[in-house]
C-alpha cells in the first residue's frame, strides 16, 4: 500500500474511532430505509442532539457518509462508494473482533435488562402483579421489535411503552384526568399529531395518548418536527406504538383516524371517528395544513370535555 493510500485509510479509520460512531453506522447501514436521521439514533446513547449531529458530520466529512436536509432534518447514508468498506467493517470484521461469549452475552443482557425493567416499573406501580408486569414489560418489547427500524432503540422505547400500559392499567377514572387515544394505522403521523395538540393546548388538564393497527417502524420525520415544536417535553414519547385493549379500556374517549373498524368496543368508552388526511400522502405544506384540521378539532373536543 502507498503511503497515499495509507494515509487515507488512516483518516477513515480515525474518522470511526469511536464505539459510539461505530453503532451509528450499523444502525444506519441495517436500517430498512438506508437512511437515518438524528431523531432515528438519538436513543442509542444518553447524549444530546448536538452530539449526535456531531458524530454523523465527522463520518460525513470522513467520506462515510453522505447527507441530504429535507424540511428541518438531515438524513445520513452510506457514501455509494464506501458501502463495500461497510459492509466488510460491519459483516466481515467486526465478528471476528467480538468473541462468541460477548455476542452472547449480549442476548443474555436484554433478557436481563427486561427483567431490571420489570422491577422498576413493579415498585413503581405495586398494586399490579409481578408477573402481570413482567408480561406487560415483554410483550412491550416484542410490540415494538417486530416493526422498529433500529433495533438499539427497542429497550428503551419499550420501557416507556411498558410504563404507559400499567399507567392505563392502574387507572382509576373517577379519580384522574380525562383521557384520550387516538388510533390510526401506522401512528406515524395524525394520531400523534393530534395527542401533542391535545396536551399542548389543554395545558396538562387532559392526558391523550396514540396507537396503531398496523405500527411503522419511525414516526414520520416532518410530523416529528412538528410534535417538537408543539410539545418539546413529550416528543420523547412520540413514537409508533401497537393499539392494545388497556389503552382503550383506560381512554374516556378513542378517536379513530382512518383506522376503520380495529378498535375493541368497551362499555362506556365514548367513540369518535375524524375524517383527516394522511400526513405520509402529503407534502410539507398539506402535514401543515392537516396540523390546523386536527387543531381546530383539538379545540373543539378540549371545550367538550372541561364543560362535562
Amino acid at each position: 500500500m502507498g503511503e497515499s493510500s495509507a494515509a487515507t485509510v488512516a483518516a477513515t479509520l480515525k474518522a470511526l474511532s469511536d464505539p459510539l460512531r461505530i453503532r451509528m453506522l450499523s444502525a444506519i447501514s441495517t436500517d430498512p430505509r438506508g437512511e437515518a436521521c438524528v431523531c432515528d439514533l438519538e436513543a442509542l446513547a444518553h447524549v444530546s442532539q448536538p452530539t449526535i449531529s456531531h458524530h454523523l458530520k465527522v463520518m460525513r466529512d470522513a467520506g462515510v457518509l453522505e447527507s441530504e436536509r429535507r424540511g428541518t432534518w438531515v438524513y445520513y447514508s452510506i457514501t455509494p462508494s464506501q458501502r463495500a468498506a461497510v459492509t466488510a467493517l460491519l459483516d466481515s470484521f467486526t465478528p471476528a473482533a467480538v468473541s462468541p461469549e460477548s455476542a452472547e452475552t449480549k442476548v443474555i443482557d436484554v433478557d436481563a435488562r427486561l427483567d431490571h425493567i420489570a422491577a422498576d416499573l413493579q415498585e413503581a406501580h405495586p398494586s399490579l402483579d409481578a408477573q402481570l408486569v413482567a408480561f406487560v414489560v415483554r410483550e412491550s418489547y416484542a410490540g415494538l421489535a417486530r416493526r422498529a427500524t433500529v433495533s438499539t432503540l427497542i429497550l428503551p422505547l419499550a420501557e416507556k411503552f411498558a410504563r404507559q400500559r400499567l399507567t392505563d392499567l392502574s387507572r382509576d377514572k373517577t379519580l384522574t384526568k380525562p383521557q384520550v387515544l387516538f388510533v390510526c394505522v401506522a401512528n406515524a403521523g395524525r394520531s400523534q399529531l393530534a395527542a401533542a395538540l391535545v396536551n399542548q393546548r389543554s395545558g396538562g388538564r387532559i392526558v391523550a395518548r396514540s396507537a396503531g393497527s398496523t405500527p411503522a417502524g419511525s414516526i414520520n420525520p416532518y410530523v416529528r418536527s412538528l410534535v417538537e415544536v408543539i410539545d418539546p417535553d413529550g416528543v420523547n414519547d412520540a413514537f409508533p406504538k401497537p393499539l392494545t385493549d388497556d389503552a382503550v379500556r383506560a381512554a374516556d374517549i378513542v378517536i379513530t383516524m382512518g383506522c376503520g373498524d380495529v378498535c375493541p368496543i368497551v362499555p362506556g368508552v365514548q367513540y369518535q371517528d375524524w375524517a383527516v388526511g394522511d400526513p405520509a400522502l402529503a407534502s410539507p405544506q398539506g402535514v401543515e395544513a392537516i396540523r390546523d384540521d386536527i387543531a381546530r378539532r383539538v379545540d373543539t373536543l378540549i371545550s367538550s370535555l372541561e364543560r362535562a
